[in-house]
């Protein structure tokens, strides 16, 4: 029901766009390369991923505070369609076709500047300890690498490997079965290969367990 309330507002801001919008500040016109990034991250992705970044539900990720370099990696995949997860395809194939590279930096500039508003806790409090076993030594007996190792220390990301700190759970859940069992990411570089390898000697409880310490790790 909320995907499909979803797909219908969008369908009904492409129908907006048509008739050509006069006021450039809240054009929704995605195929238009004089629309400033900013107007398209307020018009646009505030749809789905809040106003500055912060979404309040778990289907869709954060982008408040996500590094500039993996937020242009992604949206040029979705562009190229390089990028194949069900989300990914569903929701950004579109909305990325026509972008500009010059929005496509203008809107990784404009998320990556804003800060993420405070997460209340998704996860069991349970899952914590061992969560933050995974996060920071990895999973030995299994040859998994600490993810601190590459989303830095805290989480915050580094370059083109994204922040995951306050990320939704669900979302990463979902992302790393992503990497574990389909080919929906491998056409990403860098990440895309690595993470495909890391994850797939996680188990599922092992995903549950880091998913709710990396979500919960601003507030912890």
């Amino acid at each position: 029901m909320m995907r499909h309330a979803i797909l219908m507002g969008l369908a009904a801001a492409g129908l907006l766009t048509t008739g050509g919008c006069a006021n450039v500040e809240r054009s929704r016109d995605l195929g238009n390369p004089d629309i400033s990034a900013t107007t398209l991250a307020q018009q646009v992705c505030s749809n789905c991923h809040g106003l500055k970044g912060s979404t309040v539900s778990p289907n869709f990720p954060n982008l408040a505070a996500q590094t500039e370099p993996y937020l242009v990696a992604q949206l040029t995949a979705f562009k190229s369609h390089g990028r194949r997860d069900p989300e990914g395809f569903e929701y950004m194939w579109g909305l990325s076709r026509s972008l500009t590279d010059q929005q496509i930096q203008g809107l990784a500039a404009y998320f990556s500047a804003q800060v993420l508003a405070p997460q209340p806790i998704e996860g069991e409090p349970s899952h914590f300890s061992t969560g933050k076993s995974i996060f920071e030594t990895g999973v030995a007996a299994a040859g998994v690498p600490p993810c601190a190792g590459c989303h830095g220390k805290e989480g915050k990301g580094n370059g083109t490997f994204p922040r995951i700190a306050g990320q939704h759970a669900d979302y990463i859940v979902k992302q790393l079965i992503v990497f574990q069992r389909t080919e929906g990411r491998t056409e990403e570089r860098p990440g895309g290969p690595i993470m495909k390898t890391v994850a797939h000697e996680l188990t599922g409880v092992n995903i549950d367990d880091v998913a709710a310490y990396v979500q919960a790790m601003p507030g912890l």
